[in-house]
């Protein structure tokens, strides 16, 4: 996974699986058929994980409001040197794999959406609770804060003050928690 994610799908060789997998051609193509399953499992597996975290994190949180501003909190502490790449390994994927891969880009459209739709399952949870408006749009503002975190992604990666980035990532919970109903 960190190999495709830091190299991307069309730069990773089968030279570079050999090396990191510690596996001959025989037993790569053995275990994933192609480079094309495997880099599709790695996006599987990055998805699935931030998914789980998300889903984890608008369960267990006091009100809904709280754990979508406690998400975007938690990528201001994002460091480049605590993964491959800050950035978002389905969005560099989405802008690496054009028409030429359609079924791989179909795959990480799909991640993308099941996250958009996590999102807007928070926001629909925060609206049943009273706590933003019931005009809101749920589908809307979710697609707001999914670029909120992209945007703070492709921030980290540029290595900024760690200050700055928390102060980014306060603004943004700021907004969103701005939605809140005031009664």
């Amino acid at each position: 996974m960190s190999l495709f994610w830091v190299k991307g799908y069309t730069a990773t060789s089968l030279k570079d699986l050999e090396h990191a997998l510690k596996m001959r051609p025989g037993s790569i193509y053995a275990a994933f058929q192609s480079k094309e399953e495997l880099f599709r499992a790695t996006l599987d597996l990055y998805a699935g994980r931030m998914e789980a975290e998300l889903a984890q994190m608008i369960s267990d949180a006091p009100s809904p409001l709280t754990a979508l501003r406690g998400y975007l909190l938690s990528l201001g502490g994002l460091d480049c040197r605590d993964k491959p790449s800050t950035a978002c390994m389905l969005v560099k994927s989405l802008l690496e794999i054009q028409s030429d891969h359609p079924e791989l880009r179909g795959i990480v459209v799909d991640h993308l959406n099941t996250v958009q739709r996590l999102l807007e399952d928070g926001f629909s949870k925060a609206r049943s609770a009273g706590e933003i408006p019931a005009d809101a749009d749920p589908a809307r503002l979710a697609r707001r804060m999914q670029t909120y975190v992209f945007g703070l992604k492709i921030q980290a990666q540029r290595k900024p003050d760690p200050n700055d980035m928390q102060q980014l990532a306060r603004d943004l919970a700021d907004e969103i928690t701005g939605l809140r109903r005031v009664n």
